[in-house]
């Protein structure tokens, strides 16, 4: 079933908490594979332009690969796992607020959904009920916003984070290296072009954004850096020449 799902009256948001996660995730891929693209074709057309050594210019490209990944996946595990700390303390906290004062916790989830404009009767209703069910996700839902059954992983960030980069990085690599020194740089920035417009057009569809300017963004900050890092390759490789 497609994220969405269409009915009589036109197309249906999702609303599950899974599917926001998910959205989250895959946004997170394609900004992790649009950084290993433009990062990794800065380096490799600056060293390209520094000298035509293929075994500089590959040598180059795998090393700001892994070193682009790696960066992408501590830093992502880093601040997964300072969110996830945060939030398991806010819950932790829920859960000794819910054993000691239930009564009060109560009258707090009623007068959440006051706040949110439910009429003092049914908010209280709406409050017990969901008490009756299942207090600690209400509570976590309506007052944390955080729900408990999807709090993310550390690891798995890291580990997207990092393939997500590589994936993207190895376009320009794959690209620079397998291409004849004459027609390198054009063929590496059409390579870049085209996937940096289809990261912006993706990019753009999940976020509900125009596709046009996302594309048009994407594509002028690749060019421009591949361009300024050419540039200093010329100049630095006529220097030392």
């Amino acid at each position: 079933m497609s994220q969405l799902s269409r009915g009589k009256a036109g197309p249906v948001e999702p609303h599950s908490g899974g599917t926001a996660v998910r959205l989250n995730w895959l946004r997170a891929g394609v900004l992790g594979a649009n950084d290993g693209v433009v990062s990794t074709a800065g380096l490799v057309v600056g060293v390209a332009g520094a000298t035509s050594s293929s075994s500089a210019i590959l040598t180059a490209g795998l090393a700001g690969l892994f070193a682009g990944a790696l960066a992408m996946a501590s830093g992502e595990y880093v601040s997964v796992s300072s969110q996830r700390d945060s939030e398991r303390a806010l819950l932790d906290l829920e859960r000794h607020e819910l054993a000691s004062t239930p009564e009060a916790e109560l009258a707090e989830l009623a007068g959440l959904y006051e706040h949110r404009g439910l009429e003092p009767g049914l908010a209280r209703e709406v409050a017990s009920q969901l008490t009756r069910h299942d207090a600690f996700a209400a509570h976590a839902e309506v007052e944390l916003g955080i729900n408990p059954e999807h709090i993310a992983s550390p690891w798995h960030a890291a580990l997207a984070s990092f393939l997500a980069f590589a994936a993207g990085a190895l376009l320009p690599l794959l690209a620079i290296t397998l291409t004849p020194a004459a027609a390198r740089v054009p063929v590496t920035a059409a390579a870049v072009v085209a996937a940096l417009a289809a990261t912006g057009f993706v990019g753009a569809v999940l976020g509900r954004a125009r596709p046009a300017t996302a594309i048009i963004r994407n594509v002028t900050g690749g060019l421009l850096a591949m361009a300024v890092t050419y540039g200093v390759g010329a100049l630095v490789g006529h220097a030392a020449g």
